[in-house]
């Protein structure tokens, strides 16, 4: 642990002590948040038969509003992601929270297709920026020893989301209403969330510690103090020789551009696969001839086994690296989507189909989340973050559109050759995290010196005269 003079290095007080009540808190927190975005992704899969049935919409068409709240998270990923390390993680996860809010109340109102699409694209945005954000929370609020797990945990929230948003949907609003129940079932729920992160969430420390704001060992302190940690006189020194860090970096360093591209250009690709099932699957299975609450139960299998495999990889995590146990699974997803696209007889035959393509296929993004937490230095967490699932996102917006346009152009009969095209973007997203350097870029921001003393009122280190 770096000792700080009157003090221990706030961040190191998180990093390399056990983890207290209030952190496991946090972290049960962000699982919510995230089930939430799953939720909320996932509600216009969920409700796209009966979209598709009353308004006599193709597969063409529907899979452009399919794609319309992914197009949104890649801008909120950017534009709102980087949000949160300007302002602070939890101003910008309550600003989501409103966006996602808005967007899901007037979805469920939406009388055109062009109107549903426009209010879906807001949501995403919401949705984009409150990823970014809470991804930073985990890696910032748990320590080293529990982060692999809780970011396990993290990521299966967001299959977890679809599962409880599934048996929601199958067993109580598409039978009881219709498919507007479940955007408004998802505003509800979001808004309630509101009032949860402003009681339970604090700000992290290592966003004081990173972007030294007026009166930052008080807001330190404040936090450390939540976190049920003893509070510092000092704030560690960051590294003044040469340019100073911002969170332009990710692409300006080019240690840090390498990470940042692979990681992106790779995540963008597999997403190409992960969507693909997360979209389709209902309508694929309705389109075999079952009813669209049975069809939808595809979906909530598919996130019951994305759930087992994320929380099951998880765990594989703490004992071997990220780089080889996410290729081997990413690839195990290309196979997984390939059986689904086989075509099956009965309706449990698609559920163990759909089980086993997100068992894999999220397993690899607890991966890629993890890589993230590392890869990124704190000052710019957030933003990088951001950027990556920005760019992302455009493998996902495109991939209702993609296969979309691949039914039309090659026949809805031709599931297995649409399948196999739609999972090659997992087999390139391995190719590129083989390329992959894993560091933790926070321990390259503090110096290994003792630490001076620090102003007392702004917190900047203060060099003592020769």
């Amino acid at each position: 642990m770096a000792a700080a003079s009157g003090g221990i290095n706030p961040v190191a007080a998180i990093n390399d002590t056990p983890m207290g009540l209030r952190q496991m808190v946090v972290v049960f927190m962000m699982v919510l948040l995230n089930a939430l975005d799953g939720f909320d992704v996932l509600s216009s899969a969920f409700a796209a038969p009966g979209i598709a049935a009353d308004w006599g919409i193709e597969r063409d068409a529907l899979g452009i509003m399919l794609s319309a709240e992914l197009v949104g998270m890649g801008f909120g990923s950017v534009l709102l992601g980087g949000l949160a390390d300007k302002i602070g993680r939890k101003p910008a996860m309550l600003a989501c929270l409103v966006v996602m809010a808005i967007g899901m109340w007037f979805a469920h109102d939406s009388e055109t297709i062009t109107e549903i699409t426009v209010w879906r694209f807001i949501t995403g945005l919401g949705i984009g920026g409150m990823l970014a954000a809470t991804n930073a929370v985990v890696a910032e609020t748990t320590s080293k020893k529990g982060r692999s797990i809780s970011m396990a945990l993290y990521v299966i929230g967001y299959p977890l989301g679809g599962v409880i948003g599934g048996f929601a949907a199958q067993g109580w609003l598409l039978v009881e209403y219709d498919w507007r129940a479940v955007f408004l079932f998802g505003s509800i729920v979001t808004a309630a969330m509101i009032p949860l992160v402003i009681l339970l969430v604090p700000e992290t420390p290592a966003y004081f510690v990173a972007r030294r704001p007026e009166g930052a060992i008080d807001k330190v302190n404040k936090s450390l103090r939540a976190f049920g940690k003893e509070p510092v006189s000092a704030l560690p020194e960051l590294k003044l020789e040469g340019p100073q860090p911002k969170v332009t970096d990710i692409l300006s360093k080019p240690k840090l551009r390498k990470v940042t591209l692979l990681l992106a250009f790779g995540y963008m690709f597999h997403t190409l696969t992960f969507y693909y099932i997360l979209k389709f699957a209902p309508t694929i299975v309705a389109g075999a001839g079952f009813s669209q609450p049975d069809a939808a139960s595809s979906l909530t299998y598919a996130n019951i086994g994305g759930a087992l495999g994320g929380f099951l990889f998880g765990f594989l995590l703490k004992k071997w690296d990220i780089k080889g146990p996410t290729i081997t699974v990413l690839l195990l997803g290309v196979a997984a989507v390939a059986y689904f696209g086989l075509g099956h007889e009965t309706l449990w035959s698609w559920r163990v189909a759909a089980f086993f393509t997100m068992f894999f296929l999220n397993a690899a993004i607890v991966g890629y989340y993890a890589a993230f937490a590392r890869g990124f230095p704190a000052y710019a967490r957030a933003t990088g973050t951001g950027f990556v699932l920005g760019v992302g996102r455009a493998g996902a917006a495109g991939s209702p559109i993609i296969a979309g346009f691949l039914f039309t152009w090659l026949g809805d009969s031709e599931l297995l050759a649409v399948s196999i095209i739609m999972c090659s973007g997992s087999v390139l997203g391995a190719l590129l995290l083989w390329f992959l350097p894993v560091n933790d870029a926070d321990e390259d921001m503090i110096e290994a010196a003792p630490l001076p003393k620090n102003d007392a009122e702004t917190g900047a280190p203060v060099r003592a005269a020769a």
